[in-house]
């Protein structure tokens, strides 16, 4: 499998196909890495878009753990190496945790066998949670991961809300319909005669940050109403 994303794939593909329609991408991780510009300042000759990470979210994934539980001592960061493009997120994580005094192990999974030994490991540790990176295999496999959390007993944090929607715990994130609304603009201002190349790449600029109180509950944890209150949405 490439280590480029859907969204690259699919934006590489059009590229190919056209270098003279203007191309807006959406939701693609790191444009750079997959390949589809070479910077975000000057993008290219006919492509440009929106990203949907930055690279500072691993530490607010690790901030937002530790405030859900202090006892958090130890983080597992499942992901795919085939399907995970974010290097510079995985290196923010390990960057930040000494702040937070955790120590990060990386949990590398290529089959729903090894995602429940992963987790399973993860659950005999006592003070561990899980950082479940944004990637295609993490995503495909969204409700096994969900279940085998709370199974486990282990804490976990996702990057998109229908995680914690299905019954994980935390997710933080951006809101893609905004991200939607934002290309839509891009769009208008290329119909109208701006060139794509000319339009900055754009990070993200809004996040939304959702905790699913039923499931603290079954993880027995008493979420402090410092936590609750920073929420957008709070599942109950």
């Amino acid at each position: 499998m490439s280590s480029r994303s859907a969204s690259g794939l699919s934006t590489l593909a059009l590229q190919r196909a056209t270098k003279t329609i203007p191309i807006v991408f959406v939701l693609l991780s790191d444009p750079v890495i997959s390949g589809v510009v070479t910077n975000f300042a000057r993008p290219s000759s006919n492509v440009t878009g929106f990203t949907n990470f930055e690279v500072s979210m691993g530490g607010k994934w690790l901030e937002l753990l530790k405030q859900v539980s202090a006892r958090i001592a130890r983080v597992a960061m499942i992901f795919n190496p085939q399907t995970m493009p974010y290097t510079g997120m995985l290196q923010s994580i390990e960057t930040a945790a000494p702040l937070f005094d955790i120590a990060i192990t990386t949990r590398g999974v290529a089959d729903a066998a090894e995602l429940e030994s992963a987790i399973a490991a993860a659950g005999r540790e006592t003070g561990t949670a899980l950082i479940v990176l944004p990637d295609i295999f993490n995503t495909a496999h969204h409700q096994q991961i969900i279940a085998l959390a709370a199974q486990h007993n282990v804490p976990a944090i996702y990057a998109f809300r229908y995680f914690a929607a299905g019954g994980g715990l935390m997710s933080y994130g951006t809101n893609a319909a905004e991200e939607f609304r934002r290309a839509a603009a891009h769009v208008d201002r290329i119909l109208k005669g701006a060139k794509p190349g000319d339009l900055p790449v754009q990070a993200p600029n809004k996040f939304e940050f959702v905790i699913n109180l039923k499931t603290a509950k079954a993880l027995g944890l008493d979420v402090p109403p410092t936590l609750l209150a920073l929420a957008d949405e709070v599942i109950e």
